[in-house]
């Protein structure tokens, strides 16, 4: 625990020099003397370089890596790649023990991002207790945890990390000595455990893996951490509304792509997807029980309503006879889900429970606590298993289905060819919408679907059939992927008519491309236009947005400005049809594909984009950092109510008109920058020799492939994660800044004055040019020439000069617009951590690279083209550097 006296940081130095000395200790007696002799060396010839900016030094560490050893490569790259993992559960620790610190010595001061925070700000802005009240209760979060090829580390690993995290927090407690000496054996050993642990999968995870590993994130902390957080909502909303959150109001809800995205991974089927539902529903059912038996365990109380009573007649333990058939419902409904787990039959929707059969006697129970005066009962752990079931539902996280229109239109195609309609792909875009929503606006459709499909088209349609087996609460979305024009929207919904989906499911489309985000408006105007249209949709739309990909096709700030714009223009034409419009954001865990700090990203959307609610992706490692520990996620939480309270009734001001002409200048500057580089003839060659982007298809960290597609690799076929990754690698993240330099120093040429304003006023703009200056912070321009130096061809390296010099004017360029000395001067922490983790990150870099070059090489030197790596001894180490400095960076891409 901190004190008074203590620098801010010190528990945090004395927890990461604990586990570095720990860790060495075990290095020490598993490999010897020598072996940590020579770690320890890197380790300080690496710190001392760092300090006194030796180049010399800095060259001796280099010479003296490129000779080492495949052996030897493996077990230092496996040091530093532990050390920046357990650096990252300290640093977090430290995060919760500051906010709790915060908490005591600022007890009339709320900290920034909480919830009390927010109210405070909109008390002093003189919005009104009730506005606030009414606003809470209506909103709509909705969290999408997503299984994108992001997340490095193994499960197995995982956990026990997750294991040193409760030992920190075990140790920062008053221990009697005993008991803090018990605390450092048993971080000893799940230490030791993770050093004979292999880091490396040995296959790629299945779709199903990675949606237990969702299921897990669930049960292991949002399980505690949701409810945790409703209590905090609602003592606040007591404190200065006057008034507690209602009983069945849930303003954060979670989803999941897991199992449901299509787009891309062959080896997500109709079979698999409703694998993945059936498993959620029984760890529903399984969490459930156990907290039915637990509750039945205290509710031992014989007073009760006279409502209650009517339920259970004389029984003297009324509460635990009404949770009796409860109990049996759950655990005939586990079994029956197990029955079709095992013989993959068809579902009997009347063999599965509902979760108003679960959420009806907990409300009776609750209501009778409260009639006989046993309001701390009913406001205990019951008020909490009520608030579960109405976040987490029976299925934990209704599964998104995504799928490409490209896939749709095959399908199409086929049907009308087959019912003898001639070729839908040669209609018009007005033929085909008149088609659609004539056979929409009918009582049944007039095509037959019952006929012969290819395997492409068949798998697409079979999605659709087991969706009309599956119970509605099962799924969320369905997305439509690289959507154009209105008719790709019309035939999702006609599909699911086709296939008679009781319940259909909402239909969103999702614009990518720089292109489609600019042609958004105009589809989506076509659609509101039709009165059948907003009458079927309920005059409720959701519309996706894509970071990552838009970012990669257009550049950061390109992408930004777009995407502002299209929201822009979105809102103004639901206004106007009287629709309600959700934005779904589609962003990524690096700045490059979208991420950003969740207040900052939240506060500098356009006026009126939270009005209808909001939807988040949460992808890869980024579950992970924001969830895994329940202080952690319940912080989380936090943020996205107190930030989305704010961004609803403190909206930002509408850009200036002079802002408008200046940010088009700015991204037609930055586009063309951005493209001079991309479309270069030779730049995919560059950078398949300078990035690591083709050994990482070897690494088996997701079920999806890399590319869309199995032709040759280009910036179009290449997803944007593995784009993202392999930047991150070099430490240059260049698509994280590319073009943002030149588009700052034509602003300054064109009016220097309006782009100061712009800083100084305007929150989209100013939550920008911080992300950019993050990104920035952490490149490292001589660490990404020597990937140059060893990698790439001589032919070659006028590029990377090239690039580094847009660095270092890019660099320039933010310091100029923030005015500052150097770059995060208002964020020393994150400063600090980089500082901290450039002593274990630079001997990965230099690792890398060399074995990188060795292990080209030897594929050059190979007979066998098509084996992946032809020295497998340099490749295993070069596999560990790829997830070292995913930890070091805390994100892969």
């Amino acid at each position: 625990m901190l004190n008074e006296q203590q620098h801010p940081d010190m528990p945090l130095r004395r927890d990461i020099r604990l586990l570095g000395e720990v860790l060495g200790q075990i290095i020490l007696k598993q490999l010897g003397k020598d072996v940590f002799e020579m770690i320890e060396g890197t380790r300080l010839l690496t710190k001392h370089s760092l300090q006194n900016d030796g180049n010399q030094t800095l060259l001796r560490l280099s010479e003296f890596l490129k000779g080492i050893s495949p052996q030897h490569a493996v077990v230092i790259v496996r040091a530093f790649s532990h050390f920046l993992n357990l650096a990252n559960i300290a640093e977090d620790i430290h995060r919760i023990r500051r906010i709790r610190w915060y908490a005591l010595k600022h007890p009339e001061q709320p900290q920034p991002g909480s919830i009390a925070h927010g109210f405070e700000k909109l008390k002093k802005s003189n919005v009104s207790m009730q506005r606030i009240y009414e606003t809470v209760s209506k909103l709509n979060i909705d969290l999408v945890l997503t299984a994108h090829p992001t997340e490095v580390m193994r499960r197995t690993l995982m956990q026990k990390f997750y294991g040193i995290a409760s030992i920190l927090q075990a140790m920062d407690k008053e221990n009697p000595k005993r008991q803090q000496m018990l605390l450092k054996e048993k971080l000893h050993a799940e230490m030791t455990a993770i050093w004979q642990t292999g880091e490396l999968r040995h296959k790629k995870p299945t779709p199903i893996d990675e949606a237990k590993w969702g299921f897990a994130i669930v049960e292991s902390s949002l399980w505690q951490a949701v409810p945790r957080f409703l209590r905090e909502l609602d003592y606040h909303l007591k404190v200065y509304c006057k008034k507690g959150l209602p009983l069945l109001t849930m303003p954060i809800h979670f989803g999941s792509w897991m199992g449901g995205d299509r787009d891309g991974n062959p080896f997500v089927n109709a079979n698999l997807s409703k694998e993945v539902s059936l498993l959620a529903r029984w760890m529903a059912l399984d969490l459930y029980l156990k907290e039915i038996n637990h509750i039945s365990a205290a509710l031992s109380m014989s007073d009760c309503s006279t409502q209650l009573r009517k339920e259970v007649g004389d029984e003297s333990e009324p509460y635990r006879a009404l949770l009796r058939p409860l109990r049996t419902k759950l655990l005939v409904a586990k079994e029956y889900i197990e029955t079709l787990l095992s013989q993959n039959a068809a579902i009997d929707v009347n063999r599965l429970i509902e979760k108003q059969d679960i959420l009806q006697p907990l409300l009776l129970c609750y209501q009778s606590l409260v009639e006989c005066g046993a309001e701390a009962i009913a406001e205990d752990e019951l008020i909490d298993l009520i608030r579960r079931v109405q976040c987490f539902g029976l299925t934990l996280l209704p599964m998104d289905i995504r799928q490409h229109k490209d896939k749709h239109m095959v399908l199409m195609n086929e049907i009308i060819l087959a019912n003898d309609m001639g070729h839908y792909s040669q209609w018009s875009e007005a033929e085909k919408q008149k088609f659609l929503i004539e056979q929409l606006e009918k009582v049944e459709c007039s095509v037959n679907a019952k006929i012969e499909l290819s395997d492409n088209a068949s798998q697409t349609w079979e999605t659709f059939l087991m969706l009309s087996t599956l119970p509605s609460d099962s799924v969320g979305a369905y997305i439509i992927s690289m959507t154009q024009v209105p008719s790709d929207i019309l035939l999702v919904c006609f599909f699911q008519k086709l296939a008679q989906i009781r319940k259909p499911l909402r239909v969103v489309p999702l614009f990518e491309t720089l292109q489609d985000l600019q042609n958004a408006p105009t589809c989506m105007k076509i659609l509101f236009g039709l009165k059948w249209y907003r009458q079927y949709i309920d005059h409720k739309q959701e519309i996706m947005l894509g970071y990552s990909d838009s970012g990669k096709d257009a550049g950061i700030l390109t992408s930004a400005w777009a995407l502002y714009q299209a929201q822009e223009l979105l809102i103004d034409l639901a206004k106007k049809q009287d629709v309600i419009l959700r934005f779904f954001h589609g962003r990524g865990g690096s700045v490059g594909r979208g991420g950003a700090p969740t207040h900052m990203a939240i506060l500098s959307q356009p006026p009126g984009a939270m009005e209808g609610g909001i939807r988040v992706t949460e992808q890869g490692e980024v579950i992970r950092n924001k969830y895994a520990l329940i202080d952690r996620a319940q912080r989380t939480l936090e943020i996205y109510v107190s930030a989305t309270l704010e961004a609803t009734l403190l909206p930002p001001q509408k850009p200036e008109p002079a802002w408008r002409t200046m940010m088009n200048t700015l991204s037609k500057q930055a586009n063309h920058t951005y493209h001079q580089v991309v479309n270069d003839d030779s730049f995919m060659t560059y950078f398949q020799a300078v990035s690591p982007v083709n050994e990482i298809s070897a690494l088996c960290i997701g079920s999806r492939p890399a590319k869309r597609n199995d032709g040759q690799m280009h910036i179009d076929n290449l997803r944007a994660i593995p784009w993202m990754f392999a930047w991150t690698q070099t430490r240059f993240l260049m698509p994280g800044w590319l073009g943002v330099g030149a588009a700052l120093n034509a602003g300054m040429q064109d009016n220097p004055d309006i782009l100061r304003s712009m800083v100084k006023n305007w929150p989209f703009f100013q939550s920008f040019l911080s992300l950019i200056e993050m990104v920035l912070a952490k490149v490292d321009s001589d660490i990404f020439g020597m990937y140059n130096k060893l990698l790439v061809p001589e032919s070659l390296q006028a590029f990377s000069e090239r690039l580094i010099q847009d660095f270092h004017s890019t660099k320039a360029e933010i310091k100029a617009a923030l005015g500052t000395e150097q770059l995060l001067d208002n964020n020393l922490p994150l400063k600090r951590s980089i500082v901290l983790r450039s002593t274990y990150l630079y001997p990965l870099h230099f690792l890398q690279a060399e074995l990188l070059r060795r292990v080209r090489a030897a594929k050059q030197r190979a007979v066998d083209d098509d084996i992946p790596f032809a020295d497998e001894s340099n490749a295993h180490a070069l596999l560990v550097t790829l997830s070292g400095i995913a930890a070091g960076m805390r994100n892969t891409g």
